[in-house]
């Protein structure tokens, strides 16, 4: 494998991301190789719409009015370089399916998470003003026993007033005190565009590699 990062100042251009392809479990995903950063998230956290603004394209991630429609774990490469990859895993919560196929979609994610060696970190979607749901808290043991980074987004902060928004943050901050060392948190607005840049950075640290 060539060396992810060969300049300390490259940047990733995410406006190149395009789809590559879709996965219902893990045997059928991509190869293994390079590095990949995932999103997580309970459904209408604003998954799509983050990926959407942190790309600037209009339905790179398709919203729909229906949570938890999405099933299968999507790739999208960032230009024709198959080697850094940005993934969209299936959203929890609200989707209106058998408890049976709920089961099937948490297992196939958990051994996403747990197997894929190419996953360099997580970034975990949640509503700022509904935080720190179950399937929140799942996802952070399961990369808890990864040892893998986590980058939590609080959207639809432009739903909040400021001072309320930043209150949110503080509390989810000294909720997950305890994963101080594999945690990062931030607001996000995909509709304002708030925290765009803020995400890029952490992105090109985890694809790059340390030196981003």
């Amino acid at each position: 494998m060539s060396r992810l990062n060969d300049s300390p100042n490259l940047r990733l251009n995410y406006q190149t991301a395009r789809f590559l392809t879709s996965a219902p479990t893990l045997a059928a995903c991509p190869p293994d190789s390079g590095a990949e950063v995932a999103f997580a998230g309970r459904s209408n956290a604003g998954k799509s719409s983050a990926i959407n603004a942190l790309t600037r394209q209009k339905a790179l991630a398709r919203t729909s009015k229906t949570p938890g429609r999405t099933q299968l774990i999507n790739f999208f490469t960032l230009g024709d370089d198959t080697e850094r990859r940005l993934v969209d895993l299936p959203g929890y919560g609200f989707a209106k399916v058998p408890e049976s196929v709920k089961l099937e979609w948490q297992r196939h994610l958990s051994d996403y998470l747990q197997r894929r060696g190419s996953l360099r970190g997580l970034v975990l979607v949640m509503d700022v003003r509904h935080p720190l749901s179950e399937f929140d808290q799942t996802l952070l043991g399961w990369a808890d026993d990864k040892e893998m980074p986590v980058h939590v987004l609080l959207t639809k902060a432009d739903k909040l007033k400021s001072g309320a928004a930043k209150g949110a943050l503080q509390q989810v901050r000294t909720r997950l005190r305890e994963w101080e060392d594999l945690v990062s948190i931030q607001l996000f607005s995909s509709l304002k565009g708030q925290g765009i840049e803020e995400v890029h950075q952490r992105l090109d640290r985890w694809l790059l590699g340390d030196d981003a």
